[in-house]
């Protein structure tokens, strides 16, 4: 469900999200005190056949995967992906946690939320124009980080995502994210603040949503970054 400015501030507010909100918002007055005109969307292309079999492919290999035996013997379910199959967004975290592990979804809880807020600041949804995934598919135990064979034996499917989507920037939630899609061991205060690449799509790093739920005042530095990724996407 769409929603409009007011409503998107108050949702804003509630979570503790401030100043957050999108300076040229669309729906600024004009000089004539009248609300600017807003674009209204093209319609959305009839898809692909052969997309929609590649997802229903990959999304059946995902759930069906034994690759790791410990994660695969440990999981409720897996977590494929969720949002716009042709999202110019793609937000990309470490693993799901056991909210995540229940549903089948990813960022659910608290820190989903969280990230909610931060997509409503910048216009967006995680049903329009966003996809959500995960380095890995599956609930590590005890929510311990990806081992570099868990994250190896996974990228295959989130290549192939990646590949579907053919989004226009990525978003790298966290530390662990950053460093296995860049194959790096740099800190993420290194990564920040530069346009980056993942097989010739740009790539911007920020702080996970979770780690913000510690640490609130690192909010800004996080809104420094998306705005990054909106002079990416040239918005």
């Amino acid at each position: 469900m769409s929603m409009g400015p007011e409503q998107r501030q108050r949702y804003l507010d509630a979570m503790g999200v401030q100043r957050w909100v999108l300076r040229d918002a669309l729906t600024a007055a004009d000089a004539n005190g009248e609300p600017a005109r807003q674009s209204v969307p093209a319609e959305a292309p009839a898809p692909d056949e052969t997309a929609v079999a590649g997802w229903d492919e990959l999304a059946e290999q995902v759930r069906t995967c034994t690759r790791c035996a410990e994660l695969a013997a440990g999981r409720t379910r897996t977590v494929f992906g969720v949002g716009d199959r042709q999202a110019d967004w793609l937000f990309i975290g470490e693993a799901p946690g056991a909210e995540e592990d229940r549903r089948g979804e990813p960022f659910v809880g608290r820190a989903g939320q969280l990230l909610d807020s931060m997509l409503f600041a910048l216009g967006l949804n995680r049903g329009q124009g966003v996809y959500i995934a995960n380095i890995l598919k599956c609930r590590p135990p005890g929510n311990r980080d990806p081992r570099p064979e868990e994250s190896r034996a996974c990228r295959e499917y989130l290549d192939r995502q990646i590949g579907l989507i053919r989004p226009r920037v990525i978003v790298a939630l966290g530390r662990v994210a950053a460093q296995n899609l860049l194959d790096t061991d740099e800190p993420l205060a290194r990564l920040r603040g530069r346009t980056l690449d993942y097989r010739d799509t740009p790539l911007v790093v920020t702080y996970h949503p979770a780690y913000l739920l510690r640490k609130p005042a690192d909010k800004r530095k996080v809104w420094e970054d998306l705005r990054l990724a909106r002079r990416v996407m040239g918005v």
